[in-house]
């Protein structure tokens, strides 16, 4: 049984656990039973939060550095890069602007979601706009300052510094110094695979927690999360049939050639493993010449991750709206920058670790609680379905586009200097 099922399993078993303690047990039982399994949910979430901000550093320098590299390796592949971070932007902001209408014109229901996360939700003071401040906040003055106090916007910026930095080092200098931060992604993704182990105990302590308190309302907050989710990435998928007017194809023929590395995207919810139906129905029906293919999709699956960046902040900003708080300008922008830097970062990872990589940077650099977290994570099922096939059409759509002028016998591609 994959870790994925035991963890919505545990939901389930969870909040039907805490809605049968709240219907047929005492108050005083259920309050005693409650108390007994919030030390266990909360050292598991401390146990998962404990791990976010070094992986999240060490993904983001790797993924940087390999990045600067690869871009100076073409002008193709500078090209690539260019129209993935342009496209990542445009979605990031996006999300940014859609998710908080969305959210404004249908909310979740106030009861389930105080129940949810536990607390009477209470929105912070408005504060005007300091804009020099706020500009001046981007840069920290000591990094050990902002890792201890958990700046994560700052944490990026500096990390992101410092990974093209490091590309201009010597050779052997900067492969000592990627390997530093390669080991140390290889240690956390380690420690973090062990916390998501125990995540079916932690997902049961904590959603039978809520099922106490709310009941099987709590569902009803649940679908309301995952049908948000979703439709901002399928409005999202449906724009880039737009590209498709910027291809050789055209859009019909775009559609029904990209339709067989969509299919493989929805079984088998990967994009590495998409990799070879991509190239398939780039090279075929989508006449993508297979040296553009052969640099490209594989740039694409590493670094380009076109609905991750506005799902993941659309989760923030769920949690946010759970928690009943009122996001101004400046917090929506750190947080989609966040959401910009961190899909680079978490490529290849399983779901459930891309999952917490990506989302609780952007909780963090927002000042939004992650307590909530661990239950998205149980129904993550059907978005991470939606995040999956809108990558693979975005991959192989940039790649499509990138290839419109490009001649058929291109065959001096990857010698091609910057």
């Amino acid at each position: 049984m994959s870790l994925t099922l035991r963890i919505f399993l545990s939901l389930v078993a969870g909040l039907a656990t805490g809605a049968a303690l709240a219907a047929f047990a005492t108050p005083d039982t259920a309050t005693a039973i409650g108390d007994v399994l919030a030390p266990i949910g909360g050292l598991w979430l401390d146990a998962l939060q404990m791990v976010v901000i070094p992986l999240v550093i060490g993904l983001l320098f790797t993924g940087i550095a390999d990045a600067a590299g690869t871009a100076r390796t073409s002008r193709l592949a500078g090209r690539a890069l260019l129209l993935f971070a342009t496209l990542i932007a445009a979605t990031a902001i996006f999300g940014a602007v859609f998710v908080p209408w969305l959210l404004s014109v249908w909310p979740a229901s106030l009861d389930a979601a105080q129940a949810i996360i536990g607390a009477e939700a209470a929105p912070p003071a408005a504060t005007s706009l300091d804009l020099g401040a706020w500009l001046r906040s981007f840069i920290t003055t000591n990094p050990f300052k902002a890792l201890a106090e958990a700046n994560m916007l700052q944490l990026v910026v500096f990390t992101g510094l410092f990974a093209l930095a490091a590309t201009k080092l010597p050779d052997e200098q900067r492969k000592a110094l990627v390997g530093i931060f390669n080991g140390l992604t290889g240690a956390m993704l380690t420690l973090v695979n062990w916390v998501l182990w125990l995540g079916p105990i932690g997902v049961f302590a904590l959603s039978a927690q809520v099922g106490i308190r709310a009941g099987l309302d709590a569902i009803g907050v649940l679908a309301h999360y995952v049908a948000v989710v979703s439709l901002t990435q399928i409005i999202l998928i449906v724009a880039l049939y737009g590209l498709a007017l910027f291809t050789r194809t055209g859009l019909i023929g775009f559609a029904r050639g990209v339709l067989p590395a969509q299919v493989v995207a929805v079984s088998t919810q990967s994009s590495i493993a998409s990799l070879p139906a991509m190239v398939t129905a780039a090279t075929g029906p989508l006449r993508v010449p297979a040296p553009v293919a052969k640099l490209v999709l594989p740039m694409a699956v590493a670094v380009f991750r076109y609905t991750s960046a506005p799902a993941n902040l659309a989760v923030a900003l769920y949690v946010a709206h759970l928690n009943g708080m009122e996001l101004g300008l400046a917090t929506l922008v750190a947080g989609a920058a966040v959401a910009f830097a961190v899909s680079v970062a978490a490529v290849g990872l399983p779901g459930q670790v891309s999952f917490i990589t990506s989302v609780g940077p952007i909780c963090i650099a927002m000042g939004i609680p992650l307590e909530a977290l661990p239950l998205l994570i149980a129904v993550e099922m059907l978005p991470d379905i939606f995040r999956t096939f809108g990558n693979v059409t975005a991959d192989v759509a940039a790649t499509a586009v990138l290839a419109r002028n490009e001649p058929p016998d291109h065959e001096k591609l990857d010698n091609e200097p910057v």
